[in-house]
């Protein structure tokens, strides 16, 4: 049953549609990437200081990271929190319009949102400004805490702040995310959680080239024909190509996975004849258990020293995540399962269905009557869609898929819920490119229904957790039971993130030049 300062609450989302529509368009088009989104951090820190937040910029030692509390006037209370990301991807550029076409004034290799965690970012400020004015309008006791999450997308900041602490003393975690696979869509994660994930750049410098083949004696060399080290470029293709053998004969073997690179230096050649003097790049790994990272780590060690030692280099290991799989808590993800089924999954408009066609139709395709997948507009039991999950698992393996607030998890009773992003229906043996999903998360009439059911699902989960001693004390201990104690416990898994946060290398970015303000890549 709803009580009084939930249905506040569902009013405030409601009243402020046009609001959080406006806002995540802002946020879409800031289109900012991992480590980079200075713009839109800004945006969040100001809006919260302006809704009567202390915010602590800069949380973590991560310039585009922030942590905001707001404790109610009544009392300090339980302590909720929720979170905003707000990274978007490069090479994703893409306008919030029903035709392929890059964000005005850049190209297409620009960032772009898409999942897309400019309307994540949104539910969650939503969420957490209905909360706050429904504590405020019946005096409830307690503490909101928001923290600003950069670089998801190589799973940067939560292993950070769950390190250094930001994620302690909460009674209660609440994380959104908008679907991205079936069964999990308009739904609440129960025993199958995502697993563990490591992320490095391997740097390879080639500080004395032409000490490759010193011999005494040697003739003087001729400056375009001395035997010189062939140097880091080399040294990272055959990183690159060496490494490729993991998906082929090593983590295929051993459940779901994926490894992921990309070059994010090379070239620093400054003459025809000048080997490069260094390059870098980044592998991701998304395996079930940190055994599995560990070992694919060690490959990737191997492989690095190998190539290395062949172009005459020497080679750094630089970490950019290591996050822990997730942890299970029924009593959490039972609250949120009763706010989704108290706000009910999305619906999408005519207007909605009209902007779907005109992409069907901008792809050829015959426009359908109902364009959205079936599933985006209806709820799935968790139980239900963790029984449709387990279906292509071996019973053996406990996590699956990735995200990194897992970390969370292990700080605090977490939730883990997924609201129906719109995702269309296609003809038999069809896949819409990629461009389409982007577009749809930028269209207001396409993302606001998503944005005000997470909203609204957000919101009524923590004034549960603020009004209900019972649910919270139930997640409180079943937390502790799974930990073996709580934080420190016999189950408990430490966090990993024993290394500073990887903010000095090239990552992709916007810079101004005398043409402006553009993308790394010029237009």
């Amino acid at each position: 049953m709803t009580s009084a300062a939930q249905a506040t609450a569902l009013g405030y989302v409601e009243a402020s549609r046009a609001d959080l529509s406006a806002w995540t368009r802002t946020i879409f088009d800031f289109g900012e990437t991992a480590w980079r989104e200075y713009q839109s951090a800004a945006w969040y820190v100001e809006t919260l200081r302006h809704h009567g937040f202390s915010v602590e910029e800069g949380s973590a030692g991560m310039p585009t990271a922030f942590c905001a509390h707001w404790t109610s006037p009544a009392g300090s209370g339980p302590t909720i929190g929720m979170y905003a990301e707000y990274d978007a991807v490069p090479g994703n550029c893409q306008d919030a319009a029903p035709v392929k076409r890059p964000r005005p004034g850049l190209g297409e290799h620009a960032g772009g949102h898409t999942d897309p965690h400019s309307a994540l970012g949104m539910s969650g400020l939503g969420g957490l400004l209905a909360t706050k004015h429904a504590m405020e309008r019946h005096g409830l006791a307690g503490t909101l805490r928001f923290t600003g999450e950069p670089a998801e997308k190589v799973r940067g900041s939560k292993p950070i702040h769950a390190a250094r602490g930001y994620y302690d003393g909460l009674d209660g975690m609440l994380s959104f995310h908008p679907f991205y696979m079936l069964p999990l869509c308009n739904t609440v994660r129960w025993d199958t959680h995502c697993g563990a994930a490591y992320a490095m750049i391997y740097r390879f410098v080639c500080d004395e080239p032409e000490a490759w083949t010193r011999v005494a004696g040697a003739p003087i060399p001729q400056s375009h024909s001395a035997v010189r080290a062939p140097g880091a470029n080399d040294a990272l293709l055959m990183m690159y190509m060496a490494s490729k053998a993991l998906r082929d004969s090593m983590l295929t073997h051993q459940g779901g996975w994926s490894i992921s690179e990309a070059i994010l230096t090379a070239g620093q050649a400054t003459a025809d004849n000048l080997p490069a003097g260094l390059a870098e790049i980044q592998y991701m790994i998304r395996v079930p258990t940190l055994e599995m990272a560990e070992q694919a780590t060690a490959m990737l060690d191997r492989n690095a020293e190998m190539a290395a030692g062949m172009t005459g280099c020497r080679t750094e290991r630089h970490w950019v995540c290591k996050s822990r799989p997730g942890l299970a808590n029924h009593a959490m993800a039972g609250i949120a399962w009763d706010a989704m089924r108290e706000v009910g999954a999305p619906r999408w408009s005519e207007d909605a269905r009209r902007l779907a066609r005109e992409i069907q139709v901008n792809l050829g395709l015959e426009p359908m009557e109902q364009p959205f997948l079936a599933e985006c507009e209806r709820l799935i039991e968790p139980q239900a869609a963790e029984a449709i999950l387990r279906r292509d698992l071996a019973p053996s393996q406990l996590n699956s898929t990735s995200d990194d607030y897992t970390d969370m998890s292990w700080h605090a009773p977490t939730a883990r819920f997924y609201v129906a992003r719109p995702a269309l229906r296609a003809p038999q043996g069809y896949t819409y490119p990629g461009w389409v999903m982007n577009a749809l998360g930028g269209m207001p009439e396409t993302i606001d229904p998503m944005v005000v059911c997470a909203a609204k699902t957000l919101a009524l989960s923590a004034l549960r957790l603020i009004e209900d001693d019972t649910a919270r004390i139930a997640a409180r201990r079943e937390f502790e039971e799974r930990t073996g104690g709580g934080i420190g416990g016999s189950n408990w898994i430490r966090p990993l993130a024993d290394y500073p946060p990887p903010i000095g290398f090239r990552w992709p970015e916007y810079i101004t030049t005398v043409r402006g303000r553009e993308w790394w890549i010029p237009t």
